[in-house]
């Protein structure tokens, strides 16, 4: 499906997929539970879903003429970190929006994790005083233009990539990856358990699964706490992302699975439910998640597996993201 587009390669190469054998039993060994794990993806600060998408926006950076990458995240964002160790791996500049998202109170939580291994790559991080929001930002398109005025070129990247025409590219790639995994494992996943905030992760992946109609088995955790916001953002990229890779098929919002029961108390702080989900896989199986994304789809796929949402005997694929970097801002919960 992505033969027609370019692709700068930033990955280790397929991200190995590993039986959550421990929770599982945990569980009661109703399902099975195996862990794709993009945290591992590559070795550009941590890796993450995010380098796989700009696999395929990068060339069109560079086609651009572009010197400077620019996007936008909260203090402690996954996504910032990644474009900075893009943009150093390629020998851009990077600038750095970084807006007040979440409301933890901590005086390191701007010095620590993510934002430290940005600033630790040469990206310019600009602190602004504003609240969560997926669109796009008025602070963002600020910081492109003074770029420009300073006589940069920029390339933007929005928000978690997500917005951006091939943002979507990437996941359509995973799903490919994913059967090509089955077929070697011998087994099909029945249901794919994704967190969901910005979109395109999730919305590439319905358009991938698609393909052999797993798209309503794309099981999407909101994590963004404005979910109204996030279903419209998904479907929009699932949507815009099959037409530019001319998938014959019209995706719906029917095909969009998001559950909106876990992202309280707000976007990015923990609750005691995502906490433990957090400790328990920890101590079951020796993987980390973390406290604002990872943390809170594992505490929807712990929970939807005791309600028996899914049927006896299912293989359940979690999508570990990556985000663990920012668990040391939260030191205060954990240690």
């Amino acid at each position: 499906m992505l033969n027609d587009f370019d692709r700068y390669p930033l990955t280790f190469g397929p991200t190995p997929i590993e039986k959550l054998g421990n929770l599982s039993a945990h569980l009661g060994n109703k399902v099975n539970i195996f862990a794709k794990r993009e945290d591992c993806n590559s070795g550009l600060a941590c890796g993450g879903n995010k380098i796989r998408k700009l696999e395929y926006i990068i060339p069109d950076a560079i086609a651009s003429g572009a010197d400077t990458l620019v996007s936008i995240g909260g203090v402690q964002s996954n996504h910032t970190r990644q474009v900075a160790a893009v943009a150093a791996k390629i020998g851009m500049k990077c600038h750095l929006v970084q807006e007040s998202w979440v409301p933890f109170e901590d005086p390191v939580y701007d010095k620590v994790g993510n934002i430290l291994m940005s600033r630790l790559m040469g990206a310019k991080t600009e602190l602004v005083d504003e609240g969560f929001d997926i669109g796009i930002r008025e602070s963002w398109k600020r910081a492109i233009d003074r770029v420009k005025k300073n006589g940069g070129k920029p390339y933007p990247i929005p928000a978690g990539a997500s917005e951006h025409k091939y943002g979507g590219l990437g996941y359509v790639g995973f799903a490919e990856e994913v059967r090509m995994q089955e077929n070697k494992m011998g087994i099909t996943f029945d249901y794919i358990i994704v967190c969901t905030v910005t979109g395109s992760t999730h919305a590439g992946m319905a358009v991938g699964f698609s393909i052999d109609d797993r798209q309503q088995k794309v099981i999407g955790i909101d994590a963004s706490c404005t979910p109204k916001q996030t279903r419209a953002q998904v479907l929009k990229i699932t949507q815009n992302t099959a037409e530019i890779i001319k998938l014959n098929k019209q995706l719906t919002n029917d095909d969009i699975v998001l559950i909106e029961d876990y992202a309280y108390p707000e976007y990015g702080v923990p609750s005691n439910e995502t906490n433990d989900a957090i400790s328990l896989c920890a101590k079951l199986e020796g993987m980390i998640t973390d406290p604002v994304y990872e943390g809170k789809s594992m505490q929807g796929l712990i929970d939807l597996v005791r309600k028996g949402f899914f049927p006896e005997g299912s293989n359940i694929l979690y999508a570990h993201l990556g985000g663990v970097p920012a668990i040391n801002g939260y030191h205060k919960i954990y240690s």
